[in-house]
């Protein structure tokens, strides 16, 4: 484990290589898991912001799934999350043209509809966070099967993960913080 503050990082996090394969596992992360997206209490209200500008990117099935489930629910095992439609998707999701989940709410970001991009979970996504009293536990935890393509890609590119989620680590801890990640990787973990 690699110790930056307050924050504990799985080696794995810096030593495993990964680049997403959107064209091989079709956003997978997006429907599925055991819950909809895990979403910080601060971003409850972001939700609330955003919803009406985000709508119009989101399908019927999303829509009418978030009216009646909420823009967000409480799970007793995973905290605040999004609501899904069956069970499965994420209801602020869609598919593109080539079947590939993409995010309601990161392309109205993309289109200069709004400043927040998506929860920070989903950036974040194969790293997971989780808390203890005192910590927040940085972990590397991919789906062995759906995000084999990413891991395959990572190697080929020899990406480590924390470079490919460089915008998502800064996003959620800072910039020194990953400038302390990425001194720490490149004294202790070349290859």
């Amino acid at each position: 484990m690699i110790a930056i503050d307050n924050v504990l990082v799985s080696d794995l996090v810096v030593e495993a290589q990964f680049v997403c394969d959107l064209l091989k596992c079709k956003g997978g992360c997006c429907e599925d898991g055991d819950a909809g997206a895990p979403l910080e209490k601060e971003e409850l209200d972001k939700i609330n912001e955003v919803y009406e500008t985000v709508k119009p990117y989101l399908t019927p099935e999303g829509i009418k799934e978030i009216e009646r489930q909420g823009r967000y629910q409480y799970d007793r095992e995973f905290g605040w999350v999004t609501p899904t439609i069956a069970g499965k998707m994420c209801a602020y999701g869609y598919k593109d043209s080539k079947g590939i989940i993409k995010c309601g709410i990161e392309q109205a970001y993309y289109d200069g509809k709004t400043d927040w991009k998506k929860p920070i979970s989903c950036h974040l996504y194969p790293v997971k966070i989780s808390k203890t009293s005192t910590h927040e536990v940085v972990n590397y935890e991919p789906r062995e099967v759906m995000c084999k393509p990413g891991c395959v890609q990572g190697k080929k590119l020899k990406v480590p993960a924390y470079v490919f989620l460089k915008e998502a680590l800064i996003r959620k801890f800072g910039k020194d913080f990953y400038e302390a990640l990425d001194q720490v990787a490149n004294k202790y973990f070349k290859p």
